[in-house]
């Protein structure tokens, strides 16, 4: 089509731009590890709890000592567990449960809620949007997860550290930065894998050249993926396979006096990803995602101060562009459809910190973010040819802004720990729509936390936290017009803030042979926006709902995590999570609560060799709301139980690293409560990984 190809050659244009803009590339608060050079090979989840950084807002602490509960991944154990994409990398987490609605997906349940109720942030920088929608998004793997150095997920707080959204949590991804050196260094890298039945090939290179007061990393990730092979009696679900691209460039510049620069640039897209239970299920020829493509640029200037009033400023600058085109064709349907939603968002973060004593540490800062959508549908009729522009899935040319002031507190005693905080948030909401009209809306909202935790002696702690929470409506909640999953959603100009207040109890034992956790939650929400169904009423064969807020909820739950370190070479470690929600306001459950999951490993490391076995595992949910019964991905009779189990041997020799899989070995039939496709049935995957170091 002309339109669309006038669009992509314009985009062309927007990437040089945004490439001579950003001219290297940022990323905060990370390790400083080389990673196109051998990196370390240790699992570091053999070390102490007490041992390991959390790189929080606020400052760099222990995960022993938090008042709430975090899941962290580091480099190594991305690397040694074999994961595919970065959703997938946080299976089988304590607290995480991942739903796929497509192979191209992936999407982090947090304490039950998963969509725009979570936030997601890189290197500092929001990723969440004003599109981000009710229910599971594929957003998340819209990053690269060659790229990823940590992945640490707060569970039930994070509003006031970082904003709207984090009603379940955040999930925080921290990139790969390249490290100074003394001597002029270049180094590569270059990764090659495989999965059986052409389910995935890939290769991932990266370049880095190093001197004392600069540094720079870049890399490009090619991947294509075949059709999901399932398990028994499941098959080749065909259409499901897709291609991706991904490219990233970071460079750091020591300013000496004047602090720290670092500059991130990052170019990602998809191409032909299906929805296969929409073809599968309903009745289309075509129903995909024909291009997802995010690009996101930042610039962090960092420098320290001798003051204790101030000792260090950090400012974030971020511009991203979020394209989504979409097209769909029914089967005996003259009706093609091509969908495109833009976004462009900014962002501007400034932290002060200061350290009034060396017990007490304060970090206050100003966040804004602004997005402008774009969004336009074209109907063709296959036909005649004849092709009509409408009204796209948003009011276009919407825009959605945030403002938001906060104050940090950390306050370490002998054996008291503790962390509080405020954030003020305001925002500026504005579209116009035929059916509704022009609307301009400024909702706000006041949030605050505080944790203790308490040692009872050097290896046992005891902490208790209270974290209130909130998420703004978006323009995905008040102007969405259309078929949305198996629903037609009309349009709504009156919603105010979702508000949730979250208490959590927990234990935690840390020796260097055993390391132990235990925690109970519970998270109110009210004002809950929810589609409700507009009786009596159909467009296109599809029930119609619009967005209000109606509900008041509760979810309650407990997880636990057990580590053992059997000997020199072996450990065992394992997981359970439980959660129960319940929406009161309709007296049945809440929509989408996984069931009881978790997993174990057993894992051997002996010298540069590794081994791993692991089971996932996920008992049945048949406790239902009438929206998963009506939902064709759970229906009546909801999902069944199901084991998982993998293995994966990893050697490194000197320049060369290899990986060997084996996934889903019983050949289990089962897909993650709530997805649309099978999981991978039996399969073998390998990778092999060079490193070249001048």
């Amino acid at each position: 089509m002309m339109e669309r190809k006038q669009y992509l050659e314009s985009n062309k244009i927007t990437k040089i731009v945004c490439i001579l803009t950003f001219l290297f590339c940022h990323s905060y608060g990370v390790i400083n590890v080389n990673a196109t050079t051998k990196r370390n090979f240790n699992d570091t989840s053999y070390n102490n709890l007490d041992s390991i950084t959390v790189k929080s807002r606020l400052v760099q602490k222990n995960k022993i000592n938090l008042p709430y509960s975090l899941v962290q991944k580091n480099a190594a154990s991305i690397k040694f567990g074999n994961y595919r994409t970065t959703p997938e990398a946080l299976m089988g987490s304590s607290g995480v449960f991942v739903q796929k609605t497509n192979h191209g997906g992936g999407s982090a349940f947090i304490r039950g809620l998963t969509g725009n109720q979570t936030l997601l942030m890189l290197d500092g920088v929001r990723i969440n949007n004003a599109t981000f929608r009710y229910g599971p998004n594929q957003y998340l793997n819209n990053i690269d997860l060659y790229t990823i150095d940590q992945i640490e997920v707060s569970k039930g707080t994070g509003s006031v550290e970082y904003g709207s959204d984090a009603i379940g949590g955040v999930i925080h991804l921290h990139s790969i930065t390249p490290s100074y050196n003394q001597k002029k260094t270049w180094s590569t890298s270059t990764s090659l894998k495989y999965i059986s039945q052409d389910m995935e090939k890939s290769n991932r290179t990266t370049v880095q050249y190093a001197q004392k007061n600069f540094a720079i990393q870049s890399g490009i990730t090619l991947r294509n993926f075949g059709d999901l092979v399932g398990g028994k009696n499941v098959g080749v679900q065909s259409p499901s396979g897709y291609d991706e691209t991904g490219v990233n460039t970071i460079a750091k510049v020591q300013l000496n006096k004047a602090g720290e620069i670092t500059i991130t640039s990052r170019f990602f897209i998809q191409k032909d990803v299906p929805i296969y239970h929409k073809v599968l299920l309903e009745s289309f020829k075509i129903n995909e995602i024909a291009k997802q493509e995010r690009n996101i640029h930042s610039i962090q200037w960092e420098k320290n101060f001798s003051s204790k009033y101030l000792s260090k400023i950090k400012v974030i600058q971020s511009l991203q562009y979020s394209n989504e085109e979409r097209e769909s064709n029914k089967l005996n349907n003259a009706i093609y459809k091509y969908e495109r939603d833009q976004v462009s968002s900014n962002g501007t973060s400034i932290d002060l910190y200061s350290n009034p004593t060396k017990n007490w540490q304060i970090n206050s800062g100003v966040d804004y973010n602004a997005d402008k959508i774009e969004s336009s549908l074209i109907d063709k009729n296959l036909t005649t040819g004849i092709a009509v522009s409408k009204r796209g899935l948003y009011p276009n040319n919407s825009s959605y802004k945030s403002f938001s002031v906060f104050n940090l507190h950390k306050i370490d005693l002998q054996k008291w720990h503790i962390e509080a905080g405020l954030r003020y948030n305001s925002f500026g909401i504005r579209l116009t729509d035929t059916s509704i009209g022009e609307v301009n809306i400024h909702p706000s909202a006041l949030v605050g936390n505080a944790g203790i935790s308490y040692k009872l002696n050097t290896n046992n702690i005891v902490y208790a936290s209270l974290s209130s929470g909130y998420r703004a409506p978006n323009i995905d909640d008040m102007g969405t017009l259309g078929i949305v999953d198996f629903r037609y959603e009309l349009p709504s100009n009156s919603l105010e803030p979702e508000k949730s207040l979250h208490y959590e109890l927990g234990y935690k034992l840390n020796t260097k042979m055993v390391q132990f956790d235990l925690s109970g939650f519970y998270l109110n929400l009210k004002d809950i926006i929810t589609r409700q169904k507009v009786t009596g009423s159909i467009i296109n064969g599809y029930q119609v709902y619009s967005k209000q807020n109606s509900d008041a909820s509760y979810i309650k739950g407990f997880e636990t995590n057990l580590a053992l370190q059997l000997n020199q070479q072996f450990k065992w470690s394992s997981n359970l999570t439980y959660t129960y929600g319940q929406n009161e306001t309709k007296n049945e459950p809440m929509r989408r609560i996984p069931p009881l999951f978790g997993q174990q490993e057993l894992a051997w490391k002996k010298n540069n060799t590794q081994i791993l076995v692991q089971h996932l595992f996920a008992g049945k949910q048949d406790r239902l709301a009438q929206g998963d019964k009506d939902d064709n991905r759970i229906g009546k009779n909801g999902t069944p139980n199901w084991n998982v189990f993998n293995v994966s041997l990893n050697q490194q020799f000197k320049n060369i690293f290899i990986q060997l899989g084996g996934i889903n070995l019983l050949n289990e039939n089962y897909k993650t409560h709530g997805s649309g496709i099978y999981a991978m049935g039996r399969t073998y995957s390998v990778l092999v990984q060079w490193y070249f170091h001048q």
